[in-house]
């Protein structure tokens, strides 16, 4: 995909002032193309067309809005290999897992939403005697949706799929560093029959850019975003002024507590993934890893040597285990995070560095880092990164309160066979999903999104229709 043009009313187009930037592999650093620039121009042509769109699509029927998410499905499917390549050269992830997580996981969001939307039904409210009230649900217009770089297609997914599927129209803006896999779904929906101007796709940046445009347009009455904190508090800033509906899933800090009666090999190889999986670059990775002190040393012990054994290289290898990071600037900021910890007292007893045997692309080693507490900016700052640190703890009190010492709340992780101590830390947990003896396990059906600064809002299942629909109470006096 050397040129990646934005997707406008149907048709491929360039930006109007022939602007492009360079798309790089992150594995490589090589150019892979070019990607046009979007600015407000292009966003104003594409929120013109998906209000035009909206007239049509809008009344549109369930089960028609049905038929053409599961045609976008098949074809998703059918293009698995193409699209877990894209996404592999945009992110640096191993290919193996854009093609076991990220591809299936997209085509099925949208058969998912495709299967709810027919089912969904509303209240009926009876004053006895006097009038009948009954609630319509009904598309609310245009929806602006921002999507991240970690997980591109996913994630763009579990917004468009719920969005076109209440009868809305929308417009794209995919994160800068991956681009090209929003493109093609922009392609795929117009085979599949999805009509010119539903779905647009702008490509650009965001602050006093395409994005920005965006967020502050008069004629886009909502926005999804999933992204870093900072960028909500900007995106709900430009919003306030036209009143926009908002859906933000932000970052998190997340705690993984891993008490002494936990099924330990169970633990261990779990955390592995909520570590490093995605090279860490995951918003529900249990970064901050709390571990009852019985089982403490056993602990580091054991997940160190595990984690020593991930194979860290080539994406396209089968045999990778961790990627590369999304870029050379992304790789030095969390570099700066594992710097500053050892300045603070912190001790890296695995990773920290470039693999030797990598001269080029944005790689680093799995990171354990332990002696640090919950002052240190390592334990509170979100890293994005394959780095965690390993805390002791004594007391159900005592994690409890260290883990809720947070500005974010977006998930937690418990391990423990004891089903009373597993309802009472879940419960008092400050996070919007919580784990016990298992991580990224998702019904879709169950609402999902942050406490605090990690977001606004649920998605799934009736949670996202209640964001991209809105419901009219019609009362029929007797």
């Amino acid at each position: 995909m050397e040129q990646v043009l934005h997707f406008i009313d149907g048709k491929f187009v360039p930006s109007a002032d022939g602007r492009t930037f360079d798309n790089i592999n992150p594995a490589t650093g090589e150019k892979i193309g070019t990607v046009a620039e979007g600015s407000d121009v292009e966003i104003n042509q594409a929120v013109t067309a998906a209000r035009r769109a909206f007239q049509t699509w809008g009344k549109t029927s369930a089960a028609e809005r049905s038929t053409v998410l599961n045609r976008i499905a098949q074809l998703m499917e059918e293009r698995l290999e193409e699209l877990a390549l894209l996404e592999t050269m945009d992110t640096g992830k191993p290919l193996s897992l854009s093609k076991s997580l990220d591809i299936p996981r997209a085509a099925y969001n949208f058969r998912f939403f495709a299967d709810f939307v027919k089912g969904l039904s509303t209240e009926c409210f009876e004053m006895e005697g006097v009038a009948l009230n009954y609630a319509l649900r009904r598309p609310v217009g245009v929806a602006g949706l921002i999507s991240p770089w970690n997980l591109p297609l996913l994630l763009l997914t579990w917004k468009v799929a719920p969005c076109l599927a209440a009868g809305n129209t929308c417009v794209i803006k995919p994160a800068e560093l991956t681009p090209m896999t929003a493109t093609v779904l922009a392609e795929i929906c117009k085979e599949a029959g999805l009509p010119d101007g539903v779905l647009n796709v702008v490509h650009g940046f965001g602050p006093d850019a395409a994005g920005s445009a965006l967020t502050e347009h008069p004629n886009v009455d909502l926005i999804s975003l999933t992204g870093e904190t900072s960028t909500g508090r900007a995106v709900m800033k430009a919003a306030s002024a036209t009143l926009k509906g908002l859906s933000f899933e932000l970052g998190g800090k997340n705690p993984n507590l891993i008490f002494a009666d936990a099924a330990l090999d169970d633990a261990i190889e779990t955390t592995l993934r909520s570590s490093f999986a995605n090279q860490g670059e995951v918003c529900l990775c249990g970064s901050r890893i709390y571990v009852e002190r019985p089982i403490y040393d056993t602990f580091v012990e054991r997940f160190a040597a595990r984690a020593g054994e991930l194979v860290v290289g080539d994406p396209l290898d089968p045999k990778t285990n961790v990627g590369s990071l999304i870029s050379q600037e992304h790789l030095e900021r969390v570099e700066g995070f594992i710097e500053r910890a050892v300045q603070e007292g912190g001790r890296v007893i695995l990773g920290g560095k470039r693999p030797a045997h990598l001269s080029r692309g944005a790689f680093l080693e799995p990171t354990i880092i332990v002696d640090v507490d919950s002052s240190c900016e390592i334990t509170r700052q979100e890293v994005f990164g394959p780095v965690v640190t390993v805390q002791p703890f004594d007391t159900v009190e005592e994690v409890i309160e260290v883990a809720n010492d947070t500005s974010y709340g977006l998930s937690a992780t418990v391990w423990t066979t004891d089903l009373k101590r597993a309802h009472r830390v879940a419960a008092e947990l400050q996070a919007g999903i919580v784990w016990v003896n298992t991580w990224f396990l998702r019904d879709l059906r169950t609402p999902f999104g942050g406490s605090k600064q990690s977001g606004i809002g649920r998605e799934g299942g009736v949670h996202s229709f209640e964001f991209f629909s809105e419901l009219k109470n019609i009362c029929i006096k007797l």
